[in-house]
């Protein structure tokens, strides 16, 4: 019986299992924030590539100092 009370006394491995749930919550909401950044970062790169593509159009066809 004092190995069971020994062994329910001892806090050695309680401080692994704090820091597997704080990595565990960490990582849940950095995933939940990627999730709803995600969608408005895809929009913008979405914009610059279809700006870019607007600007070399207009570079191709007319003299460069014409684009806006």
């Amino acid at each position: 019986m004092t190995k069971f009370s020994a062994f329910l006394k001892d806090e050695a491995g309680a401080v692994t299992v704090d820091w597997v749930v704080l990595t565990a919550a960490v990582v849940g909401l950095g995933l939940l924030i990627f999730s709803w950044v995600r969608p408005a970062v895809s929009n913008l790169a979405q914009s610059i590539n279809q700006e870019l593509a607007d600007a070399q159009e207009c570079m191709e066809q007319n003299n460069a100092a014409t684009c806006q």
